[in-house]
């Protein structure tokens, strides 16, 4: 994918003395009063801020918070605790700005931080009157915000058609570069992880994926209706049976072009969905009428590490049990240490499954963590981006 990088025109001198606007993802969890509880987006975004601070840029920095009204802004709507948690890692003072469509006052070596770009009335629906305000606020605009890049909206597409200059930010390019070696340029075998609750919400990326792995691993309440579709009996477990021609429709494509679609062979179930519930080690054949299915067996969880330890590179999105309950953890757990052990690429996005690396500790034994959840899922089925289109159709002039 071409499109220009902020890093290229930073080391060729021609961020000096210019206005910079960078979008980035600051969209973080908070408690109820507002405090926030997770921070890695805002650390994912000091790089960007930081080049453009050493280049001599003017810095405005933008993201969306939660869901805002357009035109009604209410106090938890306020990027103030990103502001003060920015400020903190930049070790510097990051002033918050409020009504600012219409003009920003910043220097050179300064950054501030734009309020809640969502507020602004015509965001959400790529409004060309505020795009062509915003791009006027700046001479470079740098898209470093991944996790909006499949939406089209003011600050990810309609600012990089009207802006001078539009480039990606090193994480955005980052992303870019770790999908491309995933899935244009992979090392074989290629095996890809997919679970999640329900076929119909991964259904596209199941097909996608199955046309180019070598191995399609699937997990949770996917994996109990491909179950279903293989024959086996899935008790009162969580699954789609309208949907078991596709399931089988993509076993058969694999199976044809020599791939593979591994079906548990044991399972850990319980009466009811709690976490103390008692966990129950059964073969996958003997899964009784009141079982819920909620983790993969140990002999399955052997046979898949093993595949993973062997792989080239692998995809992985979606923890394969009820990982939040010990009881029901241990596939999840097998699947995360194997992909740290494996020497293949890795790479992980997923709101469940970045929970799952930090759970056991793995974050530097994977290749690469994606801070897309929709974005990662929409390239990994193949889709061209909006924000990245915008940048590719910029780059090629």
């Amino acid at each position: 994918m071409n499109v220009l990088r902020f890093s290229d025109l930073c080391a060729q001198g021609r961020v000096k003395g210019q206005r910079v606007f960078i979008r980035a993802d600051l969209n973080v969890p908070q408690d109820d009063d507002g405090r926030i509880t997770e921070d890695t987006r805002i650390r994912a975004s000091v790089p960007c801020i930081e080049l453009a601070l050493k280049a001599g840029a003017a810095v405005m920095v933008t993201s969306h918070l939660g869901r805002p009204t357009e035109g009604a802004f209410k106090p938890e709507d306020s990027l103030a605790p990103v502001a003060k948690r920015l400020s903190e890692l930049l070790g510097r003072e990051v002033p918050l700005v409020a009504d600012w469509v219409d003009g920003v006052t910043v220097a050179p070596g300064q950054v501030v931080l734009l309020e809640n770009c969502r507020v602004n009335v015509g965001e959400k629906k790529n409004k060309p009157e505020l795009a062509q305000k915003l791009a006027k606020l700046c001479d470079i605009f740098v898209n470093d915000a991944f996790g909006t890049a499949h939406r089209a909206e003011g600050t990810t597409y309609g600012i990089a058609e009207y802006a001078k200059i539009a480039c990606a930010g090193p994480l955005l390019a980052a992303e870019i570069d770790a999908i491309t070696k995933a899935l244009a340029q992979p090392q074989r075998p290629l095996v890809a992880i997919v679970a999640g609750s329900k076929v119909s919400t991964k259904l596209t990326i199941l097909k996608a994926l199955s046309e180019k792995v070598d191995q399609l691993i699937v997990g949770g309440g996917i994996a109990n209706t491909f179950m279903l579709a293989a024959g086996l009996k899935i008790g009162k477990s969580l699954a789609e049976p309208d949907l078991l021609d596709q399931a089988r429709a993509v076993i058969d494509g694999m199976k044809a072009r020599g791939a593979e679609v591994p079906i548990p062979t044991d399972v850990v179930t319980a009466k009811t969905f709690a976490a103390d519930a008692p966990a129950t080690v059964k073969a996958a054949a003997d899964v009784a009428e009141d079982d819920l299915i909620l983790d993969i067996g140990p002999e399955t969880t052997a046979k898949l590490a093993a595949q993973l330890k062997a792989a080239g590179t692998i995809v992985w999105n979606g923890p394969v049990g009820v990982f939040e309950f010990d009881a029901f953890s241990k596939g999840t757990e097998g699947i995360a240490r194997a992909i740290a052990e494996s020497k293949a690429f890795s790479i992980a996005g997923g709101g469940d499954t970045l929970a799952a690396i930090a759970k056991y500790g793995i974050e530097k034994d994977v290749g690469y963590i994606s801070t897309g959840g929709g974005a990662f899922l929409e390239m990994l089925e193949g889709k061209t981006l909006p924000a990245l289109e915008i940048l590719e159709k910029r780059a090629a002039g």
